[in-house]
Formats: C-alpha cells, structure tokens, sequence
C-alpha cells in the first residue's frame, strides 16, 4: 500500500495551521454540542479544538501519520476525540453524528468533479434529519455555485445556517463556510 501524499506535509507540526476563525466562531456558539464526524481531519486542528469546546468527535483520514499527531493531544488533554484511519469518500454517515464537517474537503477541480459530487451526495443522503452538514472549502464562485446547485438539486429540505467567508490566515485566502441543517428527506 503506498503512503498517503498527506504524511510527508504533516512531518511538520501544524502543517495547516490554526482553524479558521469562522469555523471557531460557529461551533463555538452551536447549540447542542453534539457528535461531530470530521472527514478529512488530518492532524486533528478542527477535532481537537471541538472536544476543547465540548463535542464529541470522531476524525476520520487515511493518514495515520497524521491521526498519530492528533492522538497524542486528546491523551495529553483526556478529549472526547476517536480516530480511525479509512478512506473518507466510503466512510458511512451514521445516525448518531449531529455534524458533519467537510474542511478543505471539496474543491470541484476538473479532474475531481464526479467523485466530489457523488461524495457530497452521498453525504447529504445518509445524514440524518435534524444534522448539521458543515463545508468549507476555498472562496471560488463556480465551486461555490456547484455545491449549492448540488445540494439544492437532491430535493432535500435544508435550512441555511451559513452562507458567508471567513480569513484563513495560514495561508492568506478566504474560505467560504457553507453550513445546513437537514429539515428534511
């Protein structure tokens, strides 16, 4: 099996810096705190800053350079953090997570439109009515476009939570935080 192109980045500590302040802003203030399944979790900078403000979270990445990293502060902090090395595009969304985060997740490259389309699909689907589907992804109008039309286009229910920017200063950009709340099938 070969490496994940994700371990060589994350020989450095932080490889992708702070959490974005939007994304700290929103748990930070979500009610309930609930169960959050954070695909695509890497080092554990979102994970572990939500079972710092109180969330259950279980973090799920093909890296287990990565999870490693991030296992050792939920020791050295007693969080309620879980991890488990798989593959994010098969992982099923269960009905015990709340919340849902997707953060760097999906960008709706040329070459990756099909499988992150079928991907949010799939997502949307099996998350249960009443769970929060949480995207950030790089501030870009087509993709932005793509993701609602995407989502919209399912029929399902959803009630808009976030539709906004936020800094990510590691890397001097925005990201657009798009964040739902299933209503309904």
């Amino acid at each position: 099996m070969t490496k994940p192109i994700y371990d060589k980045y994350y020989k450095k500590k932080k490889y992708f810096g702070e959490p974005y302040p939007g994304l700290v802003e929103f748990f930070k203030d979500y009610e309930p705190k609930g169960y959050v399944l954070d695909l695509g979790c890497g080092q554990g900078r979102d994970s572990l800053l939500l079972g710092r403000l109180g969330y259950k979270v279980k973090g799920v990445d093909i890296s287990q350079v990565g999870l490693d990293q991030m296992n050792q502060i939920v020791l050295d902090e007693g969080l309620d953090v879980t991890s488990e090395v798989e593959d994010v595009y098969s992982f099923p969304i269960l009905a015990e997570y709340d919340l849902v985060l997707l953060d760097s997740m999906l960008h709706f490259y040329q070459g990756d439109i099909k499988k992150e389309t079928d991907f949010i699909k799939r997502v949307a689907s099996e998350l249960k009515i009443g769970g929060v589907l949480c995207n950030f992804m790089v501030k870009g109008p087509n993709r932005e476009k793509h993701i609602k039309d995407t989502l919209v286009g399912m029929g399902i229910d959803w009630e808009v939570l976030r539709d906004q920017y936020t800094d990510y200063p590691a890397f001097n950009t925005s990201y657009h935080m798009y964040i739902l709340k299933k209503k309904s099938n």
